[in-house]
């Protein structure tokens, strides 16, 4: 039986977009698509400004195991000490995750989503420490949120255009092998694991994949390793990422935008109604 999660409450609103959630050092960092900022709210919703991002869609961020933040995008940028953004690879990409070994892995497309480009399978690359990188995956239906489970063992992919969540097995040298279904009959975007490995990903029955004007306007839920859905939330707007964090590590934010569709995305940054919620996880953030 599916549990429902407490009605998430308004933690941040009046953004313009919001995507690649991320708890780190006491506080909830996002990428703020289309005012090309990366921000930090507490929770009590006080929000700071802390670096640049790039000036349009379609970026994420992370952290080197040093502490330096690392903004993917046309290239992938890392802030030094000083708040000085140095390139870091020439190849950028779409979303990013650090596993707990170091390997930092970018995923993404060659096609012009936000122009309505003809669909082309997407890759993941394997980022060395000096800049160069190396194709590891390929053949991926718009890869989007990315995970490594707690053992560092594993790494799951958001397939959109395929509803699906894709599982590889990280070798030492971080080449990823043995590629499964994790779980499929979703809508993921950007998703986040647990302590358990249960990842929370976006849900295909809303209103914006069915049409239909009753289902729920965004939807998250926690599915385990081979499709076993264990709690629900839902959201009164569409949720386009998903993270785990706050003081004890049970608060679960939802990145909520609307959507009218790739081509109306401008206008919906312009109305700036994107917002971020949070309720109460059943499992913490991992350590």
């Amino acid at each position: 039986m599916i549990e429902y999660l407490p009605p998430p409450r308004r933690l941040l609103t009046g953004l313009a977009m919001v995507e690649s959630a991320r708890w780190y050092d006491g506080r909830l960092w996002f990428a703020h698509w289309g005012a090309g900022e990366v921000v930090a709210v507490d929770m009590d919703g006080e929000a700071e400004v802390m670096a640049e991002g790039p000036p349009r869609m379609g970026w994420a961020i992370d952290w080197l195991p040093d502490g330096r933040l690392v903004t993917t995008g046309p290239a992938v940028t890392r802030q030094e000490p000083d708040g000085a953004l140095v390139t870091h690879c020439e190849r950028g990409g779409n979303e990013i995750v650090i596993d707990p070994r170091g390997h930092m892995y970018v995923n993404g497309f060659d096609f012009d989503f936000i122009g309505g480009g003809t669909p082309k399978p997407g890759w993941i690359n394997l980022v060395a420490s000096d800049g160069t990188y190396r194709r590891v995956a390929g053949d991926i239906e718009f890869p989007n949120g990315m995970v490594v489970t707690p053992d560092g063992s594993t790494l799951v992919v958001a397939e959109s255009f395929a509803g699906r969540l894709s599982a590889f097995d990280i070798q030492d040298d971080g080449a990823l092998t043995g590629r499964r279904v994790w779980a499929e009959g979703l809508g993921p975007d950007g998703i986040c694991v647990d302590a358990e490995s249960a990842i929370w990903t976006q849900t295909a029955d809303t209103a914006a994949h069915t049409g239909d004007p009753n289902a729920p306007a965004g939807a998250c839920v926690r599915v385990l390793d081979g499709g076993e859905i264990t709690h629900r939330v839902e959201t009164e707007l569409p949720c386009f990422a998903a993270a785990l964090g706050g003081p004890d590590g049970r608060h679960l934010f939802l990145l909520c935008n609307e959507f009218e569709g790739v081509d109306r995305m401008q206008a919906v940054q312009t109305r700036r109604s994107a917002t971020i919620f949070v309720t109460e996880a059943p499992v913490t953030r991992p350590d």
